[in-house]
């Protein structure tokens, strides 16, 4: 055998390694990515569904006879900045997301106010349909902490991957940057009580 054959050979074979180790954490980068980004998809169709019951207890509110009309625009308006607040799943930024997360924390404010002022209203109460309401979104609560919890899981997954030496020397180079976890609204220690009982 050549001598020049033997530095060749193992060229090839460090190349070949090196290749597989790239494609191999691209390959995984990318599903990990995919995960996050559909994850958060689940985040914002939860609060998709609690907008909709939204709209469906304000309806149901509006016919309540001298309902306090300030806070059922307050609810009315807080909805309407938090559906035009939205972020794309490419761009799950730090600062997307606080932006994101101040209208859902609006919006949760004024429906806690209005549930406050219902106690005045036993005929509201009473509704069969505001019952419907309440224990839906009671529901739908829950569904947004689950699918805040599961996207956090994922963006853990997946900037773990990235960040991981030496997968990290392949990361910038490939365009993978670390994502934005949803983290706690400030003064969210104290959480709102999202049951529904007035019994």
């Amino acid at each position: 055998m050549k001598k020049w054959l033997i530095p060749v050979i193992i060229l090839l074979v460090l190349g070949f390694a090196i290749y597989q180790w790239a494609v191999g954490f691209n390959n995984t980068a990318v599903t990990y990515e995919a995960d996050a980004k559909t994850a958060w998809s689940n985040v914002e169709s939860s609060y998709q569904r609690r907008n909709d019951l939204i709209g469906n207890l304000v309806k149901t509110v509006q016919g309540a006879a001298d309902f306090e009309k300030e806070t059922l625009e307050g609810v009315i308006q807080a909805r309407a900045e938090a559906t035009k607040t939205t972020i794309n799943a490419g761009d799950l930024t730090p600062e997307n997301m606080a932006a994101f997360q101040e209208a859902q924390s609006g919006l949760t404010g004024a429906l806690n106010k209005l549930m406050v002022v219902v106690e005045r209203y036993p005929d509201l109460k009473a509704n069969r349909n505001f019952i419907e309401l309440q224990s839906q979104l009671e529901g739908t609560e829950n569904r947004i902490n689950v699918a805040r919890d599961r996207y956090n899981d994922r963006v853990n997954t997946y900037d773990i991957h990235t960040t991981k030496f030496p997968n990290k020397l392949l990361a910038g180079w490939f365009g993978f940057e670390e994502m934005a976890r949803y983290q706690a609204a400030p003064g969210s220690e104290q959480a709102p009580d999202v049951n529904f009982d007035f019994n």
